[in-house]
């Protein structure tokens, strides 16, 4: 007899700490552990649910104050670049793609410092070394991949100097930008929006549908760029829906907006195991 089991995690939540999108606000996280031979199946339910990766743990914002962190992605088949966004890709047309195996490099890892002292020297990941970068980097039980950019030697350099870097994982339904750093010297080049757009592009090539790009948060400064790419859906009462006019998401800043930790457990649909013979 054939029986099919369901995977079943299980999920726990973090204590509360400060939040770095809203300020005087207190973040908590849904997460379970991503494991297993089931790990990918596992990720790609989830991450259509509103879930990220951080190495071999999968999570999702779970506050008690509110419900803001809206989970974002790109339709890929209705994407259509803007003005300013078709003026950043002639921009960087100098660049060059060059997709690998998720292993960090030393060339990486200096780009990473270099990007996390100009922009974020008070981030949560301001005093990661090597071994924890690469850790980020390499720690994945799914299929994933390292993006690099590079571009044409300046004077006094040789090669192809890095500009920027995505860990980039591959669902069965697109791709998702789990982390993303650039040269902060070529702020006029907009390279995290090229990046964006060049995932796009790989995505269309692939004939994936979507392009992950993590959280969008109303009211957030460091989120509100990502409101600025067409075609963007995020996940909201459970479905994926236009982000329409971003004003009309603020109610998500409201204590009424969260449900409880138990009744948004209770509605994750989980992916069933293969068929087992008994």
């Amino acid at each position: 007899m054939r029986h099919t089991l369901p995977i079943a995690p299980q999920f726990y939540v973090t204590a509360p700490q400060p939040c770095p999108y809203l300020d005087g606000r207190m973040e908590r996280k849904l997460f379970t552990a991503l494991q297993g031979e089931y790990a990918q199946r596992l990720n790609d339910a989830l991450s259509k649910q509103g879930f990220r990766r951080s190495q071999n743990v999968l999570y999702r914002p779970s506050c008690t104050e509110c419900s803001a962190c809206l989970s974002a992605r790109i339709r890929v088949a209705d994407f259509q670049p803007s003005r300013t966004q078709r003026r950043v890709l002639r921009r960087n047309a100098d660049l060059r793609r060059n997709a690998t195996s998720p292993w960090a490099t030393d060339d990486q890892f200096q780009l990473f410092r270099r990007y996390l002292d100009h922009r974020h020297a008070d981030g949560g990941m301001a005093d990661m070394d090597i071994f924890e970068f690469a850790a980020m980097i390499e720690e994945t039980p799914i299929r994933s991949r390292v993006i690099e950019y590079s571009r044409p030697a300046g004077p006094g350099e040789s090669g192809r100097p890095l500009s920027a870097v995505c860990l980039t994982d591959v669902f069965d339904d697109g791709l998702s930008m789990v982390y993303s750093f650039y040269d902060p010297n070529r702020t006029d080049a907009s390279l995290g929006t090229y990046v964006i757009l060049d995932h796009v592009e790989i995505a269309r090539e692939a004939g994936l549908p979507y392009v992950y790009l993590g959280y969008w948060v109303p009211g957030s400064r460091k989120m509100g760029y990502k409101a600025t790419f067409g075609a963007l859906e995020i996940y909201k009462g459970g479905q994926w829906v236009p982000l329409g006019d971003p004003a009309d998401h603020r109610a998500e800043l409201h204590p009424l907006s969260v449900d409880p930790i138990a009744e948004q457990v209770a509605r994750i649909s989980l992916p069933e195991a293969q068929p087992t013979r008994r």
